[in-house]
């Protein structure tokens, strides 16, 4: 199931559970409502061109800025030499819910991640060695520290005979 949308005069592809990158819309709501539906395909191998009641819903993810583009204009022989940066603002959606003829396709819910809670370690609690690595640092011959080097003394240059 998927549906084609036009916003921000562009075209998307869209299907439940997408995100995609839209032209910033001046409103930060949570959900958006794109009336704009140009073709649905219900199944596979049908698309077809949807009534005037079709809808498709999407819940705003995030708003932000894209990558830097440097315009740079030049004029030869001319001196001429102009450089500018822009960042084309963004809002990301994710689709939620494609509806057309009374048929409603929605997308899974996004599982929240729950955050585990951090164990710290503190200087009370015994810290346990595996047997193993017992057994390996008792075998393992006592590494020799490397002696430290000595600056070399710098030889004076012999004296000129005149």
């Amino acid at each position: 199931m998927y549906a084609v949308i036009r916003t921000g005069g562009k075209q998307y592809r869209v299907a439940p559970g997408d995100v995609i990158r839209i032209e910033s819309r001046a409103s930060a709501d949570s959900n958006l409502e794109f009336s704009d539906v140009l073709a649905v395909s219900g199944g596979e191998g049908q698309i077809g061109r949807p009534p005037s009641d079709a809808r498709v819903l999407g819940q705003v993810v995030e708003q932000g800025r894209g990558d830097k583009i440097l315009v740079f204009h030049y004029k030869r022989k001319k001196q001429y030499k102009k450089i500018a940066g822009h960042r084309q603002p963004f809002t990301a959606v994710r689709i939620t819910e494609i509806a057309f003829d009374g048929q409603k396709f929605t997308a899974p819910e996004l599982s929240k991640k729950e955050a585990k809670p951090k164990k710290m370690k503190t200087s009370a609690e015994p810290v346990e060695i595996a047997p193993e690595a017992e057994a390996k640092a008792a075998k393992a011959p006592a590494k020799k520290k490397a002696a430290a080097k000595k600056p070399t003394a710098k030889k004076s240059a012999p004296k000129k005979k005149k």
